[in-house]
């Protein structure tokens, strides 16, 4: 194909470009131009030009793509204006190519401010911002699409963002919320009183990572269709205080790590969390180091197969009552208590350990605990229990006189870091001897 058929000008500032081939041979000798447009009608062409695009985005004052399907169907439009040189790139696109979209979007440092524009065609937000981390601020004055429904990882890594307003957003049918602010790490807060929850099921990871978020108010929030909340609040370790006195959580199947790293929370009230469908809870409160008194008399653990780190390194908790849970269909126990250095009794006369497996680490550092009684345990299927009991250096009598080790395969370090004054009440040779390696 002759040049002269594709326009194209590579002395002039426009380039207008329907040809593969005529792309691979100026693409790189087009950085003096100021202008490059390229008009496509050929999805293979598509696949090659967003590849070559990405390389050389930041490279041009002003990209024009235009891409024009064969259906008359609307596209969306983006604007992206640089500030020093006051470059602009606009994008045109329909919903078969999110990802010539992304590539634009995706760790441009040039691009200050951006002005959407979206057709009622629209169903999918996920991943839209992602990794936008130039962008301070973004402001949706007119959103009135009310066929989006994901909305999943749409401000993802945007480390940069200081303020999103949501004016006129339009939620009604969203049902993937998941990831969506995760790593909007300069953050301070987030007004969402306009969002619409109704239908949402994911809220997986939706604040993970929020470092800088101070407050934070849900009191808008239905969360009646709600099965996943694993790591909604994950790393948000500026917020003080969390109010949720207002979730349903009756469908909620996933908390596992729902507070992990929350660790400037010092107030938590979950009176109302009906757990009884939760199966996994692990590290749900794992490094929450400011709280000092939980109250879970109201969890139902009936269902809860995983316990592993649930209170890991909550090292101002001075007092947990645990004695509501069910625990006999738990199978890993593995640093549940770890580094709660502040606990100075603990009754576990309920736990039921029958199915348990994994014990390791599970007391490991709780140095204030002055005796344990252990008795009740039945540890017939445990595998694993190294460290169990390392540095509980106050411990002064530990009743393990019902302890089977038949199956354990791991118990090294099981006492180390104890003082020589524990009184160990228990008649196995395998512990004795893991004793005795320490102190006799």
């Amino acid at each position: 194909m002759a040049e002269n058929s594709n326009n194209v000008n590579q002395n002039g500032n426009l380039i207008k470009i329907r040809s593969k081939y005529i792309i691979i041979k100026i693409f790189d000798n087009i950085k003096q131009n100021k202008l490059l447009k390229i008009i496509n009608y050929n999805k293979k062409f598509q696949e090659f030009m967003k590849i070559k695009l990405n390389d050389y985005k930041n490279e041009f004052s002003k990209i024009e793509i235009e891409i024009i399907p064969k259906e008359n169907i609307y596209g969306k439009f983006i604007h992206f204006y640089n500030q020093s040189v006051k470059s602009k790139i606009q994008i045109y696109f329909n919903d078969n190519n999110e990802e010539i979209k992304r590539n634009l979007i995706k760790n441009n440092d040039n691009a200050t401010k951006i002005k959407i524009i979206l057709s009622h065609k629209i169903k999918s937000l996920s991943k839209f911002f992602q990794y936008c981390k130039c962008i301070k601020k973004i402001n949706f004055i007119k959103f009135n699409n009310y066929e989006i429904k994901d909305m999943s990882y749409m401000f993802c890594r945007c480390s940069s963002m200081e303020e999103i307003k949501f004016s006129n957003f339009n939620t009604n049918n969203v049902t993937n919320m998941s990831h969506m602010f995760y790593g909007c790490s300069s953050l301070k807060e987030l007004n969402l009183s306009n969002l619409n929850t109704n239908k949402v099921i994911s809220m997986r990871k939706m604040f993970s990572c929020c470092s800088s978020l101070e407050e934070l108010n849900l009191s808008n929030f239905n969360t009646n269709n709600v099965t996943e909340m694993d790591y909604m609040f994950e790393r948000c370790s500026s917020l003080k205080k969390l109010n949720l006195s207002n979730f349903n959580t009756n469908n909620v199947t996933d908390m596992r790590g729902m507070f992990k790293e929350c660790s400037s929370l010092n107030e938590l009230n979950l009176s109302n969390f009906n757990t009884n469908n939760v199966a996994d809870m692990r590290s749900m409160f794992e490094e929450c180091s400011s709280l000092n008194e939980l109250n879970l008399s109201n969890f139902n653990t009936n269902n809860v197969t995983d316990m592993r780190s649930m209170f890991k390194e909550c090292s101002s908790l001075n007092e947990l009552n645990l004695s509501n849970f069910n625990t006999n269909n738990v199978t890993i126990m593995s640093c549940m208590f770890e580094g709660c250095s502040s606990l100075k009794e603990l009754n576990l006369s309920n736990f039921n350990t029958n199915n348990v497996s994994y014990m390791s680490c599970m007391f490991e550092r709780c140095s204030s605990l002055k005796e344990l009684n252990l008795s009740n345990f039945n540890t017939n299927n445990l595998i694993a229990m190294s460290y169990m009991f390392e540095e509980c250096s106050s411990l002064r009598e530990l009743n393990l006189s019902n302890f089977n080790t038949d199956k354990v395969s791991y118990s090294i370090f099981m006492f180390h870091g104890c003082s020589s004054k524990l009184i160990l009440i228990c008649a196995n040779n395998l512990i004795r001897e893991e004793y005795k390696r320490l102190f006799i």
